[in-house]
């Protein structure tokens, strides 16, 4: 994110988190990043899922849940078929009730 202080604009943000997925905005764009299709988001932190980087001005990176989308992604879906096999369940170790870091 740029900084607020010296007056510029702030590059990605996260502006909503539903029990559905999260919001986030991207260089004038809003996208919706379902939990369906992003599961690696259900059940983080909300300072985690906030702290957001844009990185060479196309790379999303969130460096506490280490998770990485390119914003083509985000707006050409159709491009990239494969999707997580990650579910709720794979997240929580069902022994322990700790979570499990998926990479």
């Amino acid at each position: 994110m740029k900084s607020l202080k010296h007056s510029k604009s702030i590059s990605v943000s996260v502006e909503n988190i539903t029990p559905f997925g999260i919001w986030i905005f991207v260089k004038e764009r809003e996208y919706f990043l379902s939990y369906k299709d992003y599961p690696y988001f259900k059940d983080q932190t909300l300072n985690s899922i906030q702290k957001v980087q844009l990185l060479h001005g196309y790379h999303l990176y969130w460096p506490e849940l280490d998770v990485d989308l390119e914003i083509d992604n985000l707006e050409n879906p159709e491009k990239y078929p494969l999707k997580s096999k990650i579910t709720h369940k794979q997240l929580t170790s069902h022994s322990t009730g700790r979570r499990i870091v998926a990479r």
